[in-house]
């Protein structure tokens, strides 16, 4: 399945931010989330991740470091800074609001169009 890219983008900041929330991490330790949050239907690439990390950086959402990896090599590690989390707890709060509103149309949907599929695949009992 391929999840539209406006959702992608909407939902990039607070899987960023839930992610450094568990832990300070890295580029592909990112990627790999995702992917594993997803169940492999968000793939995303460096090219999405990194304009994404910067900007957070831009806005002192996340702070980045380099440090060296345990295979020697240097890596830029990201975290989540009290605003970060601040922030995190409003994007948590406004997709709340949006899962509520649309399980509200489709909850009522579902149910009719159950109802209206039992009618005509049920027998009529006379």
């Amino acid at each position: 399945m391929s999840i539209n890219k406006d959702l992608v983008a909407a939902s990039s900041t607070p899987l960023v931010l839930a992610i450094l929330a568990e832990g300070d991490s890295y580029g592909y330790a990112i990627l790999k989330r995702v992917r594993e949050l997803s169940g492999g239907e968000l793939e995303w690439t460096d090219g999405m991740l990194y304009p994404v990390l910067h900007r957070l950086e831009r806005s002192a959402l996340i702070e980045a470091r380099w440090d060296q990896a345990e295979s020697g090599r240097r890596r830029k590690y990201y975290r989540i800074t009290d605003a970060g989390r601040d922030q995190l707890s409003e994007e948590r709060r406004q997709w709340h609001t949006v899962d509520q509103a649309l399980r509200n149309i489709w909850t009522p949907m579902a149910v009719a169009l159950a109802t209206t599929l039992n009618l005509i695949l049920l027998p009529q009992r006379g």
